[in-house]
């Protein structure tokens, strides 16, 4: 008995008049519902919005952490597997007369530029330092932090954040619904990647909330890559014009105050909302391009005035120990410690404490990033006769999920988060490929070029802290301002200042493609799959846009924290939540679509 044929039959209805027409109704409301109210609760009540997030932030990392993690492994190896089996390998997205719709070079620079532009540019010196200074092996006193020992900790970390895992969240949401829009002619919209589990349900309100989530994934994720790109071309700029306004007034560690990054926002906002008008054929194509020219010039600059053979050894020591590490980094997750779990750990000795001291030992011994040096100095006067060595090891579990809750979890929420936007994208520029061509263009060539770029970038920072006469102030600067601190390090003159307008530039150009890239995958997700969607509708998107990043950062700054990006991180973690949760049906859904499919190819 023949198997029978797939269901195929998305049917999204849309307002035939109207202001939305050709929008999905139930998507577009929803949608900017949640947005707004959001917007408007950070804009009235910061301080709450802010502690409310944090809080419920908290909540869900200790309870979803291990999910995080072993969904994203999972991610990975299902790729490598696909790409390996010829079965699917060979099988193409389009007919099979269907050719590439770019060039070789334009579909590199658009993934490139829209998949982790900003990232690299804001942690490309950052990464390496701040995971130089506290990673899991260091944690496990394995190693002394900011040493010579722990780099090549810092770069298998670095490399996990930014490397095949990263790539593997968006080439799983890239080759689903490239694989139904492409193969089956179906819309090219979050939903379709469910069909083979959902079947007529897809076009219904399990279909409406599946399409939702994708969109408010894609607004926090691109939110957080704004938030960090713009604060970068604050201090950008201020090293350029040392204009102070922009600053906050620490003179000894200057950061970008919030009406310079609301003033810049404008700014990066009003010229993505005009690039996202003009298309992805032509303003998106054209800035991709050009932001892989300047990132050569600014790469081949640190090949040349940087510690280019130093970066060199710690590229290949880091990719071969990360590839050593790969299964352990993949599933290697941890819960967080109780108090009762601690309490157990503790020497026989230690258990008779007050139960006051029993706390602060607690607190101080599973902070994530409390040193040993600093657990001893706050040691209560009942403990200081004990074994500081065997009270701080007791907590260990504790600090490392503090730390990866803090660092890996973080960067997968984002990478989920960004993934419906760098996802679709991916798959809207990729008709015509095969799926082996797609994951290996798409995960295996963008995660080298991080590699080399974390490495001649960042190895250079830790050299000039190790060798040079930096002196700490690498360490000592803002995550955004790592960069030009780095270029202050290396360079000086005339060429500094080229240099670092040209870096301004390319900060921008990244923001805008990737802002504008958001405000057309938002636009194609809420019209049902339609590429061309209407212009005003992308303008209204782009100002809700920015209106979620503005308050988040204001927000932000009225916490606990005062951080400009604890608001927006916590919203961006909470809302990458049920969209992790999507991915991994939807990665189902594509096991049992492509098992089929070639169930029916073989019976013809």
């Amino acid at each position: 008995m023949g198997i029978k044929p797939p269901f195929t039959e998305v049917e999204i209805a849309k307002s035939p008049s109207g202001f939305y027409e050709g929008y999905s109704l139930p998507i577009v409301v929803i949608s900017k519902t949640i947005m707004v109210l959001l917007v408007i609760w950070a804009l009235i009540w910061p301080g709450n919005a802010s502690r409310i997030l944090a809080s419920v932030n908290g909540h869900l990392l200790d309870g979803f952490n291990t999910f995080y993690v072993v969904s994203v492994g999972t991610f990975a190896f299902f790729l490598f597997v696909l790409a390996i089996l010829p079965a699917t390998g060979r099988k193409k997205l389009g007919k099979a007369d269907t050719k590439p719709e770019f060039s070789n070079f334009s579909w590199f620079s658009m993934m490139f530029g829209a998949g982790l532009g900003v990232g690299l540019m804001v942690f490309a010196t950052a990464e390496p330092l701040g995971l130089w200074g506290s990673n899991p092996v260091i944690i496990a006193g394995e190693v002394a932090p900011n040493s010579a020992e722990a780099v090549q900790s810092a770069y298998r970390y670095t490399f996990l954040h930014y490397g095949f895992h990263a790539w593997a969240i968006y080439v799983v949401t890239g080759l689903c619904l490239a694989y139904y829009a492409y193969t089956r002619d179906m819309p090219l919209t979050i939903r379709s990647a469910l069909t083979p589990l959902l079947g007529k349900a897809t076009n219904g309100p399990v279909g409406h909330l599946v399409d939702v989530l994708g969109v408010v994934a894609t607004i926090l994720g691109v939110s957080v890559t704004i938030g960090f790109g713009v604060s970068q071309f604050v201090d950008g700029v201020y090293a350029v014009t040392d204009a102070s306004w922009l600053m906050n007034g620490d003179i000894e560690a200057p950061k970008p105050s919030t009406v310079g990054l609301i003033a810049a926002l404008f700014v990066i906002m009003g010229l993505s909302i005009l690039s996202a008008v003009s298309g992805v054929g032509r303003g998106i194509k054209y800035l991709s391009n050009l932001n892989l020219v300047l990132s050569v010039i600014l790469w081949l600059t640190f090949v040349l005035f940087g510690s280019f053979f130093f970066a060199m050894t710690k590229f290949g020591a880091g990719l071969v120990d990360y590839i050593f590490h790969f299964v352990q980094l993949s599933f290697g997750a941890y819960a967080p410690q109780s108090r009762e779990a601690f309490a157990a750990a503790l020497p026989e000795a230690a258990r008779a404490l007050p139960v006051e001291d029993a706390g602060t030992l607690y607190t101080s011994a599973t902070a994530a990033y409390g040193s040993f040096a600093g657990f001893t100095e706050s040691l209560p006067a009942t403990a200081a006769a004990l074994d500081a060595e065997a009270l701080y090891a007791a907590g260990e579990q504790g600090r490392q999920f503090g730390w990866q809750a803090s660092w890996t979890t973080f960067y997968w929420a984002w990478w989920i988060a960004f993934s419906p936007f760098v996802g679709l994208f991916l798959a809207r520029i990729s008709k015509g490929r095969t799926v082996r061509e797609f994951i290996v263009g798409c995960v295996i060539a963008p995660a080298i070029v991080c590699f080399l770029w974390m490495t001649i970038l960042g190895a250079t920072a830790i050299d000039l802290e190790l060798n040079g006469g930096a002196a700490g102030s690498l360490i000592g600067a803002s995550n955004t301002a790592k960069l030009f601190a780095t270029l202050e390090q290396m360079i000086s003159g005339g060429f500094l200042s080229a240099i670092t307008i040209m870096s301004v530039v390319l900060i921008m150009t990244f923001l805008v493609t990737s802002a504008d890239s958001g405000i057309l995958v938002m636009n194609t997700i809420m019209s049902g799959g339609d590429q061309e969607t209407g212009i005003k509708h992308r303008i209204i998107w782009g100002l809700i846009l920015t209106a979620v990043i503005g308050v988040l950062i204001v927000a932000g700054n009225s916490g606990t924290k005062a951080s400009p990006f604890g608001a927006l991180q916590d919203a961006m973690i909470i809302g990458a939540l049920p969209f992790a949760i999507v991915m991994v049906f939807m990665m189902i859904s594509l096991v049992k679509a492509l098992i089929r499919d070639n169930i029916r190819e073989r019976q013809g």
